[in-house]
């Protein structure tokens, strides 16, 4: 980061003020690697797994949600990201993983944003009620806050991005935030075949060659209603998707028992895309919590955060192959 985008960040947020500096997470060093015996997990995200977590998310292996803890989703890509560049086996980040990454020579993970006159007048839906039936009323289904909408847009945990921006107002166009640049370059392949698997809750794409160009966390299924066996394909994808709500197909949620068409936001129940499988009300899509992704069951199909769902819908196309293994 250049001396002037850090004097601008310390001028807006107090400098040292911040829990955690722009600075110090384009500064950082390897994740250190993990201790032996337990110990307590810092309330605080690590500057260097914040790092890392971009790093990863830059070459289409995705943590999930970057939050700069050391967790599941963190450790899954890791692990992915090593195979793909014949690192070995293992989950932690060593010296020739962190080189593979460019993790000396990265300085721009964390950069300034402005906002916007759009940013400022986004129409939030205060309040989203459990019941699909209440849902089903609502106009849309949008974000709730500002912190949720940047969070969430800069593939970020609203706690990171509190810990970047602790006295962020977001009210005014212009105001300047701390965020992160986690976008990956275009894929080198068309995606040919998409893999759910539902061991490791992982959903890989791979190209022609069978090389992987990209893999999220994903949940995939549950005991009660499991995700299909086998082989399907791509049949479409839609865009900022309503959500049908059927209860003799689907599940019964609450004691709604009939039809019901739920209107669209990100924080709609199958979040901002729907991939349909072949297989008739299963499909590949986001979800309105990002933070759940993995560590929660689903009813059927495959969830994955909007911002990974996103980024796989922009790579395939009808007739690609779905692959369910265990």
């Amino acid at each position: 980061m250049s001396r002037a985008l850090v004097v601008a960040f310390a001028l807006a947020f107090g400098g040292g003020a911040l829990a955690l500096t722009p600075d110090e997470v384009n500064r950082a060093g390897a994740p250190a690697q993990p201790k032996r015996k337990a110990t307590k997990p810092s309330a605080k995200p690590s500057a260097s797994i914040v790092k890392a977590q971009t790093l990863l998310a830059r070459q289409g292996i995705s943590p999930g949600e970057i939050d700069g803890m050391d967790g599941e989703n963190y450790r899954k890509a890791i692990v992915q990201f090593r195979q793909r560049a014949n690192l070995g086996e293992g989950d932690i980040i060593d010296n020739a993983t962190w080189q593979a990454l460019g993790g000396d020579t990265a300085r721009d993970i964390v950069t300034a944003y402005a906002l916007t006159i759009a940013d400022v007048r986004y129409a939030f839906t205060k309040r989203i009620p459990h019941d699909y039936g209440r849902q089903a009323r609502l106009r849309r289904l949008g974000y709730r806050t500002a912190a949720e909408m940047y969070a969430e847009r800069f593939k970020m945990s609203q706690g990171l991005l509190r810990a970047l921006n602790p006295r962020a107002r977001y009210r005014e166009s212009g105001e300047t935030i701390a965020v992160l640049s986690a976008s990956r370059a275009a894929p080198p392949s068309e995606v040919q075949t998409i893999e759910a698997n539902k061991r490791t809750g992982m959903v890989s794409a791979y190209g022609p060659a069978g090389e992987m160009i990209a893999s999220y966390p994903a949940t995939i299924g549950s005991g009660d209603t499991p995700s299909p066996e086998g082989e399907y394909q791509v049949a479409r994808i839609v865009k900022n998707p309503t959500y049908h709500y059927d209860p003799e197909k689907n599940f019964q949620q609450g004691n709604n028992t009939r039809k019901l068409v739920l209107p669209r936001g990100p924080n709609n129940p199958v979040g901002t895309v729907w991939i349909a499988l072949s297989k008739p009300t299963f499909g590949i899509h986001g979800t309105p919590e990002p933070s759940r992704v993995s560590k929660t069951s689903s009813h059927g199909c495959v969830r994955l955060t909007n911002w990974d769902a996103e980024e796989l819908a922009g790579m395939v196309k009808p007739g690609v192959t779905v692959r369910f293994v265990d």
